[in-house]
């Protein structure tokens, strides 16, 4: 009987000292977890001085705000390339900066244009030329994009409208001082850039 005793405060102090251990263990991963979790959180808060006084911000996941990058991107490359003025010094200053966000597809049509004798035109006519943005639209999946705009060519006698639809893809690099959003466009081209109207300016 004594014996039986033993053996039954032995199994119960062997279930009482593993579940002391198991619990804590959960105690011990349970801090980790929690510890870890509190430190990225910190990472996340920032101080922001407003008027000298230091005010705690709160950093939102880099993944909710890359497709307004990705459309923030497109639409500098756009307006970069189409915005054109009657200087040679200024159009390739322009062509240099959007080449830093574009490969090789950019440089391909900016000799295209320029073998046509598109640039040579604008300088010739002293126009001006503008591109408005109309919508940008991503497919996540396939990492591809679609622009659709406007074109305004400005010259002294008339102003002429064009469409501009073009396509591409995009892709995540490192962010550099020449390409900040970190996003490089590929393989783009213009699909429609098709004149669709001629505003006559008026002499008097």
């Amino acid at each position: 009987m004594l014996v039986k005793n033993i053996e039954k405060r032995i199994k119960v102090n062997k279930i009482v000292s593993i579940a002391a251990i198991l619990f804590a263990v959960v105690i011990v991963i349970a801090g980790f977890v929690f510890s870890y979790k509190m430190i990225q959180d910190s990472r996340k808060s920032i101080y922001v001085l407003d008027n000298g006084i230091p005010v705690l911000v709160k950093q939102t996941d880099v993944m909710l705000n890359r497709p307004v990058e990705y459309k923030a991107q497109i639409e500098l490359f756009h307006r970069l390339f189409f915005t054109i003025a009657p200087d040679d010094k200024y159009i390739k200053e322009n062509i240099q900066k959007c080449l830093y966000l574009i490969d090789d597809s950019g440089k391909k049509e900016y000799a295209n244009l320029r073998e046509k004798g598109f640039y040579n035109q604008i300088i010739a006519s002293n126009a001006i030329v503008t591109v408005q943005t109309d919508s940008i639209k991503l497919d996540s999946g396939k990492n591809r994009f679609m622009f659709y705009g406007k074109q305004f060519i400005n010259r002294k006698s008339s102003i002429i409208t064009r469409n501009l639809v073009t396509e591409g893809f995009y892709e995540d690099i490192i962010r550099s001082p020449n390409n900040p959003h970190g996003v490089l466009l590929k393989d783009w081209r213009i699909i429609n850039n098709d004149q669709t109207d001629e505003k006559i300016k008026s002499v008097y």
